[in-house]
């Protein structure tokens, strides 16, 4: 083993055992706890070099030494995989999930989910519209001249509407209509970006015949009304009580993590941001002073994205068990994505 091998090798001790039992770790506790291989001595001066190049630090006059937010950096970034999770945990994530009704199901289950295998705050975020497409639009007659509107997108988000359409659907020349309009604005919608479907259903009417443009007018509006007031993205967060349990782990106050996590529009910010920087099946990990908010500046946060349109994570102290966060992150996000797609 190279030198450096080897200071990789204590940095990762050290980080292991700080989050284990958050006390200061001690050259001499490493070697009892670990197999390093080196005497002493050899540790203390790894140990020595770690510090001095940013990686540990020793917090007020304890002998013991710390990972700082560089030593987390390095000690995720050579991570040589994601620890994989045990085939029970799989199956118990994928059942628990399988179980949600709707898409407000599957995100409450997640998010609950996910703070409870990290102990962690869980973040997530609704499918965003912007980039989901129409699945389906179907009409169905409730009684009358009332028509419900039913939107479903690629996610598995469901927006419907009663619209009155001025005209009695009841009889066979009514239910021909809603077939007829049902199939002109399927074939214009399915399968198309959100933001275009407005105009598309527009341009649509010119293939109504005259007789039932006043009905699918109706449902053209009704449409354009669910679509503009779902254009706000949406946060839901879980678990924030357990920030209680590591409240030391802030070195002023656990107020501005709290502050922070209530600004939904910086943690929709931020995990776009994040998303950039996920490849496909991982995971983003920002660290301490790398996150530009203010109020995180004393957390790490873990995200990767579900699907094609939303992205999940937790928020918790850098001092955090990166490997098995980073697993239960991305095995959410995989069982969440086949519900949706389903």
């Amino acid at each position: 083993m190279s030198s450096d091998e080897r200071r990789l090798t204590v940095l990762r001790a050290i980080v292991q055992d700080y989050v284990r039992t958050s006390e200061p770790v001690g050259s001499k506790s490493l070697l009892e706890r670990h197999q390093l291989g080196v005497s002493a001595a050899t540790v203390r001066n790894d140990m020595a070099q770690l510090e001095d190049e940013g990686l540990i630090a020793a917090p007020h006059t304890s002998a013991g030494r710390i990972p700082t937010d560089a030593g987390y950096r390095v000690f995720v970034d050579r991570l040589a995989a994601i620890k994989p999770m045990t085939r029970a945990e799989r199956t118990a994530i994928q059942e628990f999930l399988a179980g949600a009704v709707d898409l407000d199901d599957v995100v409450d289950r997640s998010v609950r989910l996910l703070a409870s295998l990290t102990n962690q705050v869980a973040v997530m975020q609704y499918p965003s519209l912007a980039r989901s497409t129409v699945r389906h639009i179907e009409l169905v007659p409730v009684g009358g001249t009332r028509l419900m509107v039913v939107l479903i997108v690629n996610t598995g988000r469901v927006e419907q509407r009663v619209v009155d359409v001025g005209r009695d659907l009841s009889d066979l020349r009514g239910e021909q209509t809603v077939r007829e309009v049902r199939t002109v604005l399927n074939t214009v919608a399915a399968g198309r970006p959100l933001p275009d479907v407005p105009a598309l259903l527009a341009a649509a009417m010119d293939g109504i015949v005259e007789g039932d443009k006043v009905v699918a007018q109706a449902v053209v509006d009704s449409l354009g009304e669910a679509l503009s007031a779902q254009t706000e993205e949406r946060v839901v967060l879980a678990g924030t009580a357990n920030l209680a349990r590591v409240v030391t782990d802030f070195p002023l106050s656990i107020g501005p993590v709290l502050e922070a996590l209530e600004e939904h529009v910086v943690l929709l910010k931020l995990m776009s941001n994040m998303a950039t920087l996920i490849d496909e099946e991982a995971v983003a990990v920002s660290i301490g002073a790398e996150n530009t908010y203010e109020g995180f500046q004393s957390t790490s946060v873990v995200t990767t994205t579900y699907g094609s349109a939303g992205g999940l994570g937790v928020v918790g102290p850098t001092r955090m068990d990166y490997p098995t966060t980073m697993a239960s992150v991305r095995a959410v996000a995989h069982y969440v994505s086949e519900i949706l797609d389903s």
